[in-house]
């Protein structure tokens, strides 16, 4: 089950569980549609691996299933994602 972690790893903006703006990897590292678009140019900069939007879990299993309150705030070296994306940016994700 995914954990939908409250915000976003690189710049910390809060991406509550009703948020579109949510994007993860196979991972689950969470970002918000900025980071993960604009600035990792949709290539993870953990795995290398590619974004999709987040689903939000219906509010009546939120109760029973409760999203993560453990904030992830890791904020990457911007110079090192800019070479991981440049190297993978171009190949699709079922070949990275």
């Amino acid at each position: 089950m995914l954990e939908i972690r409250p915000n976003c790893e690189h710049c910390n903006k809060d991406l509550p569980n009703t948020s579109s703006e949510a994007m993860i990897c196979s991972f689950e590292c969470t970002y918000c549609k900025t980071c993960a678009v604009e600035i990792f140019e949709n290539v993870c900069p953990s795995c290398s691996g590619n974004f999709v939007e987040r689903p939000i879990r219906p509010l009546k299993l939120i109760e029973k299933y409760p999203a993560s309150t453990k904030r992830v705030f890791k904020p990457k070296n911007l110079e090192k994602a800019k070479l991981n994306s440049d190297y993978y940016k171009e190949t699709q994700p079922s070949k990275r």
